[in-house]
């Protein structure tokens, strides 16, 4: 009698290498799939370029932005010798004091009147303009009423004129009224923002879901108390977004109060400078005080956005609806 052997195949073991089995149960013919350096180090050089471009973009963006606030300090410090003789960005003989007396003492420190003035316009159309902007834009998303798409095309061909096309209309009508040369020449106007608006309806549409204002409506909440207790509170990160727009575009404004105040004491501090850069052309001495007030009228910008980062956090509905 012959005997045959047969030749049974190794049977996998159950802890086996799991990525080689898994490698060639991928594969048709059952071998191993040869690697690709070439297509690797392509892909890894074209991460390294767009990365480098990326970089080299922000730096750009940085530098343009930073350098010449860094030279508003720079020149802060010197006096008219250095100002005029010395380098962009090095140091001359140390007169910032100097200037800073000069900026108190110029016409009785009427400096601060503009800065205290620049305070009142900024905040109230921060506070007050963007408290209505994000009710406009709350309602705009959550209600549902006649007209609703044609008012809030209205809203976007606002944000698309631009302020100073607007100037010289709400100069007449402010005329009419009989409130030009006042404070609220400045106030009112200030209190419509069409682009707060529509970031408004954009935080609305993504912080406050429907669901969380059905249940409140089942637990007996009006439209006005829902928004107040739950739309707000949910829309803070937008509310503060906007309104520190709101603050820089209200202290930076130019063109309306230059054209609707006359007093001096009702100036705020751009166009306060600007009437103090015009002594500057015949009389040079008056640059540096020029310069130090720009600096000063700086700082409460950035206090206003290093008091306000931390309310810029998404995410604050996460979990609110279960």
């Amino acid at each position: 009698m012959s005997t045959e052997t047969l030749s049974v195949p190794p049977r996998p073991r159950a802890g086996g290498t799991g990525a080689n089995s898994s490698r060639q149960s991928r594969n048709p013919d059952g071998g191993k799939r040869p690697l690709r350096p070439g297509r690797n180090r392509l892909s890894r050089e074209g991460g390294f370029a767009s990365a480098f471009t990326v970089n080299a973009l922000l730096v750009l963006g940085c530098a343009y932005m930073v350098l010449p606030v860094l030279w508003l300090f720079f020149a802060a410090t010197k006096d008219t010798a250095d100002l005029y003789g010395t380098p962009a960005y090095s140091l001359g003989r140390f007169a910032f004091l100097e200037n800073i007396s000069a900026v108190i003492g110029q016409d009785g420190g009427i400096f601060f009147r503009w800065m205290a003035n620049s305070v009142l316009y900024a905040a109230f159309g921060a506070v007050l303009g963007g408290l209505i902007s994000v009710m406009a834009g709350y309602a705009f998303d959550k209600f549902q009423f006649r007209g609703k798409k044609t008012w809030f095309g209205f809203v976007l061909l606002g944000v698309l004129i631009p302020n100073t096309a607007t100037v010289l209309p709400m100069y007449l009508l402010a005329s009419v009224f009989g409130i030009s040369n006042t404070v609220w020449a400045i106030l009112i106007p200030v209190l419509c923002n069409p682009f707060g608006v529509y970031l408004a309806r954009v935080y609305s549409s993504s912080y406050v879901p429907d669901e969380t204002l059905e249940a409140a409506r089942v637990d007996g909440a009006g439209p006005i108390r829902s928004f107040f207790s739950l739309g707000l509170p949910m829309m803070m990160p937008g509310f503060i977004t906007i309104a520190l727009f709101q603050f820089v575009g209200v202290w930076n404004n130019f063109m309306l109060p230059l054209v609707m105040l006359q007093d001096q004491q009702l100036l705020p501090v751009s166009v306060g400078i600007s009437i103090w850069q015009g002594y500057s052309i015949p009389q040079p001495e008056f640059t540096p005080m020029v310069i130090t007030a720009s600096l000063l009228s700086v700082i409460p910008l950035l206090l206003a956005f290093i008091l306000l980062q931390r309310f810029w956090k998404s995410g604050l509905t996460a979990g609110s609806v279960k």
